[in-house]
């Protein structure tokens, strides 16, 4: 079964961090890539040993991602 995640990648120092905010899983890597496969990887191997219980606990069922206009100084 395949299913749509969201990862959120960001710059860290020298590193690329990436956050699956639906289950709080995180990794890194050098590059956006990188961080995006690595990220892929954490999460195939957190369903494969996470126990159900705890994905389902895990699970965020509404996640968004938008954009924001504010005032400055």
């Amino acid at each position: 079964m395949n299913t749509t995640l969201t990862a959120v990648i960001e710059r860290e120092d020298d590193l690329y961090v990436a956050l699956c905010p639906e289950f709080d899983v995180v990794s890194q890597g050098a590059t956006v890539r990188e961080a995006r496969e690595n990220l892929r990887e954490a999460l195939e191997l957190f369903f494969e040993q996470a126990p159900t219980e705890e994905q389902e606990r895990r699970y965020r069922r509404e996640v968004y991602v938008t954009n924001l206009n504010i005032a400055v100084g």
